[in-house]
């Protein structure tokens, strides 16, 4: 269990290190407004599913099964 915790620990530094990295860059590519807010978001939600896949692998690796949906 504390080496799942770990796991998502450096998971959540790594992210952390690519959100700031793309927020460093993102003002470098000349968006308009409505488009830089619209990047934004979905790099967000990107992230945010990447994380959310990461810890339920992790927990699963605890021997903590989430229920996951099947897309058949």
């Amino acid at each position: 269990m504390i080496g799942t915790l770990i796991g998502i620990l450096l998971m959540l530094i790594i992210l952390g290190v690519i959100w700031w990295a793309i927020q460093q860059f993102l003002p470098l590519i000349p968006l308009g407004e409505p488009f830089a807010t619209a990047v934004r978001v979905i790099l967000i939600v990107i992230i945010a599913f990447i994380a959310i896949y990461i810890i339920i692998q992790l927990l699963a690796l605890a021997g903590i099964h989430v229920p996951m949906f099947n897309m058949r």
